[in-house]
């Protein structure tokens, strides 16, 4: 059965609007500054444990013997965890609120990261490496419908700040990891991170705790729990799902293959382990700039094709310099790779930017990472694969420009400025599925 959507600038009401508080329903300050700083603590939190094993992969080896064929799985965990949550965590929002699910999330990642480095063996290490992914995962999907929630009339600036922080906490474990392994060792080196995870945990703590109270006096707290009979949305009845979708295969294929793949290139071609993890970590702050004005720019522009494809052909510029260029021009050549980042900040910005609703932007959060995420876990596997096939890094760089094409007609497919819920067949009655 077939939902009409009622025009939300009409006086009419939306039964879907559920990202604008009722009168009598919006948060109170405390617990919206509450919400403000959990979503910063969870987003610095949030790549610590994806971008701090490979720079030390080698001073792990005594320990645990990694190979070609597993520190490819070991790059690929980070996108099957999260794509994982992608099809999961829908069907979770609709049966829990968001603001538990994070604090899930958030304990989820501390255990994986507290596990895995007390691992004595390959096999558990990477499950529990997957644990932690899962957990960011769950992370991932729910951040941008608690922002719209919340922050409605912010959604760029609260975007801009927590996609930053994703990149200042990519940029510190990669620099750091090195030098604490040496002083206090790999496991150290790996497992600190979680206290971050653990001071993100707080706020939400706070939160529930605060809500529970609420919820015992007369007027319940504020919720976007559906109530039965709303509408159902289906992205992939939308080409906005499967252009995003392959945004984020195209940027995340080629970020993770980096961030796995990165020091070792480097160092294959003459430059020593510290000088490998710094340049990721160089690869991973160049990430901070994009991160912060990528989303302010594109909340204003309608079509904004064109910017972000200029960041795609920044992907494409530093991968021919790292190939062709001498080795003490890699700063360079890394930065530009970089500047490719902005495509990742684009794409969690565009989740909100195409949907009217809470609702619409969870289901489109989870199905666009879920299928990009699950495409690209193909990209840290394979570029490993086909080097050692090949004994080359070209073929390797190859099959990201391949990458780099499915991101492009991603965004030509998102680039018109129309909503999710208001295509044909995107909407279906809860009680009536068609």
């Amino acid at each position: 059965m077939q939902v009409s959507v009622i025009d939300p600038t009409s006086t009419g009401q939306n039964p879907l609007n559920d990202s604008l508080p009722k009168r009598g329903q919006r948060p109170l300050i405390a617990g919206r500054l509450l919400v403000f700083m959990g979503i910063l603590l969870m987003a610095l939190s949030a790549r610590l444990a994806v971008a701090g094993v490979s720079p030390i992969l080698t001073a792990m080896t005594g320990d645990l013997p990694f190979d070609a064929t597993s520190i490819g799985l070991l790059g690929m965990l980070p996108t099957a965890g999260f794509a994982l949550m992608g099809f999961l965590t829908p069907q979770l929002i609709r049966r829990i609120r968001l603001e538990p699910l994070l604090l899930a999330s958030i304990l989820l990642a501390v255990a994986g990261q507290l596990g895995r480095a007390m691992g004595t063996n390959l096999a558990v290490f990477l499950g529990l490496s997957l644990l932690t992914m899962v957990g960011l995962g769950l992370g991932n999907i729910v951040l941008p419908p608690l922002v719209k929630k919340y922050f409605p009339d912010r959604v760029g600036l609260l975007t801009a700040l927590y996609v930053t922080l994703f990149a200042i906490s990519t940029a510190l474990a990669p620099q750091l990891a090195v030098p604490i392994a040496e002083s206090a060792g790999w496991r150290v080196s790996i497992g600190i991170w979680s206290i971050v995870g653990v001071v993100a945990a707080l706020p939400w703590i706070v939160l529930l705790v605060r809500d529970r109270s609420a919820r015992q006096a007369p007027s319940p707290p504020p919720t976007d729990d559906l109530p039965a009979g709303l509408p159902r949305v289906r992205p992939w009845r939308s080409p906005i799902g499967w252009g995003l979708a392959l945004i984020f295969a195209g940027c995340s294929s080629n970020t993770f293959a980096l961030f796995t793949w990165l020091p070792a290139v480097l160092i294959d071609r003459g430059m020593n382990p510290g000088t490998a993890g710094s340049m990721l970590a160089l690869f991973a702050i160049i990430g901070l700039p994009t991160s912060l004005v990528v989303p302010l720019l594109v909340a204003r522009m309608p079509r904004p094709f064109p910017i972000a494809l200029s960041f795609t052909t920044m992907f494409a510029v530093g991968y021919a310099g790292l190939l062709l260029a001498p080795t003490n021009s890699a700063p360079f050549w890394v930065i530009m790779a970089g500047l490719g980042q902005g495509t990742y900040s684009f794409a969690l910005l565009m989740i909100n930017k195409r949907t009217r609703t809470t609702t619409g932007s969870g289901a489109l959060s989870g199905f666009a990472q879920g299928i990009g995420y699950s495409l690209a876990c193909l990209g840290p596997l394979l570029f490993g694969l086909l080097q050692d096939l090949s004994g080359t890094w070209v073929t390797s760089f190859a099959m990201l420009g391949g990458w780099l094409l499915a991101l492009t007609a991603g965004l030509l497919m998102i680039n018109q400025p129309r909503m999710l819920e208001d295509g044909p067949g995107v909407l279906v009655d809860q009680t009536r599925r068609s």
